[in-house]
């Protein structure tokens, strides 16, 4: 069966997942042809068994059969863990097998949907799914023997294995909002499990997300979680993305802890145990991340942003710990290298149940002025051209340290700017920080003169993550 181009559009295929509105980009017939391609994919490499999840998205479980449909029909043995976390998706494929699928469209709008992919133990990024799409595209239609499904609950397992690692010095009064999305069916019962006293916001699962979007790296979706903390007198509150593989923290006088501060309590953390251990994180983090890395007796390494792109580094250069300022957390020390929304939030706890008052740690932790993410949107293929561009005209001053990895990031002793190309929509990605406000406006007013040289009717609005 040759399927027609248009079938399977290029721009669904993403840097580090598959994802698109349904039914235009994906769609059933979508999903059974990535089965199939990515079935014959793990046979390839010796992996007869794939375990496929979904969230709780109104389009995930007709998507999720037409999946599992294509793995059997390409001769896969197939363990359907049903709704689950992201996370614990992950999970079934590092103790069940080595490979899976999860249904999910994230903290995407509900009209949209994807697919997160672990293959032979890793997650799949860049040309393997280019690649995937030239499979589905030639597919010989042939049904091949072996396939077969299994039901599995992994949440008892999940669960068992959390509680039975992190242990809390006292418990903790928390508020969670899982913002109706997947995290809601298991996150608040874990923390329960973990000795916590939890007020519970939006937790039935709702495809239809009909109190706010579940992104907690946006303000306006932390108003109810804040309302709640100051209502309840809670310790913490914690915020879960649509798939909860990302955590949002928030501080009952409203402050939100954001990920590159959380990465600073979880490596002095972890480098107590793992003395000289490389911490990796992104290129959008904060400049004072690296020096407390340092303090704390490890190796800071920063790296391309992308989920899959920094789990694949923190295996080469094995990594206890590492994250994005997107909120993705990976813990290696004590778990298996993957984000979890959830993981990080039992981890946070055990650190803060320590101290007699958590949010003062929190709210301690050094910090900066920044900018939230910024975008410039731009045509299809220019954002990486200008990058080029700017990467090999700009010049800065000597106290400037300019690092290249990904897109252009120019650190000064007060701070830092960074304009790179989104791997994921056509935009221009910026972020810029200072220790003062008056270095922040000095380093913004620098990279904009930067960006407007290279592209000068740039204007830019704020991100949607």
């Amino acid at each position: 069966m040759t399927f027609a181009i248009a079938a399977f559009p290029p721009s669904a295929f993403k840097a580090y997942d598959i994802r698109g509105v349904v039914p235009d980009a994906l769609n059933p017939d979508f999903a059974h042809a990535l089965g199939r391609a990515f079935g014959a994919r793990a046979l390839a490499l010796g992996e007869s068994t794939v375990a496929v999840g979904r969230d709780g998205r109104l389009s995930s479980p007709v998507l999720a059969a037409a999946l599992i449909q294509g793995l059997v029909d390409a001769g896969v043995q197939v363990i359907d863990v049903g709704m689950v976390t992201t996370p614990m998706l992950y999970f079934a494929a590092h103790t069940l097998c080595r490979s899976g699928i999860q249904v999910t469209g994230s903290h995407n709008p509900k009209h949209h949907n994807g697919f997160k992919m672990v293959l032979a133990g890793r997650a799949i990024y860049g040309d393997e799914i280019q690649a995937l799409r030239q499979s589905m595209l030639a597919d010989d239609g042939v049904v091949r023997a072996g396939g077969a499904v299994s039901t599995q609950d992994v949440g008892p397992a999940y669960r068992e294995r959390i509680v039975s690692d992190v242990k809390l010095a006292r418990p903790l009064k928390i508020v969670v909002d899982c913002g109706n999305g997947v995290a809601g069916a298991s996150a608040p019962a874990l923390f329960r499990a973990l000795g916590c006293e939890v007020t519970e916001l939006f937790s039935e699962v709702d495809g239809n997300f009909p109190n706010h979007h579940p992104d907690p790296s946006k303000p306006e979706n932390l108003r109810d979680l804040i309302a709640a903390l100051a209502r309840t007198g809670a310790d913490l509150g914690l915020a879960f993305d649509g798939d909860g593989d990302r955590l949002g923290i928030v501080t009952p006088r409203g402050e939100n802890i954001f990920p590159d501060r959380q990465m600073l309590l979880f490596a002095q953390d972890v480098l107590s145990r793992v003395p000289g251990g490389t911490i990796v994180f992104d290129v959008k983090c904060s400049q004072r991340l690296a020096p407390a890395i340092r303090a704390a007796g490890g190796e800071p390494l920063m790296f391309k942003t992308g989920h899959s792109l920094i789990k694949a580094k923190m295996k080469e250069v094995d990594s206890p710990l590492g994250g994005e300022m997107s909120g993705h957390i990976f813990f290696k020390e004590r778990w298996f290298g993957f984000d979890d929304g959830t993981y990080a939030g039992a981890r946070l706890l055990e650190i803060l149940a320590r101290h007699p008052d958590p949010a003062a740690v929190l709210e301690a932790l050094p910090t900066s002025h920044s900018t939230p993410e910024l975008n410039v949107p731009c045509a299809d293929g220019e954002p990486h051209q200008l990058v080029a561009q700017m990467q090999t005209q700009a010049r800065f001053d000597e106290a400037a340290q300019v690092n290249t990895i990904d897109g252009l990031r120019v650190d000064w002793a007060d701070g830092f700017g960074l304009i790179r190309a989104s791997n994921t929509t056509p935009v221009l990605v910026l972020r810029f920080e200072g220790q003062t406000p008056e270095a922040l406006e000095r380093i913004r007013a620098t990279m904009m003169a930067v960006l407007l040289a290279a592209k000068p009717d740039a204007r830019i609005e704020h991100s949607a993550h």
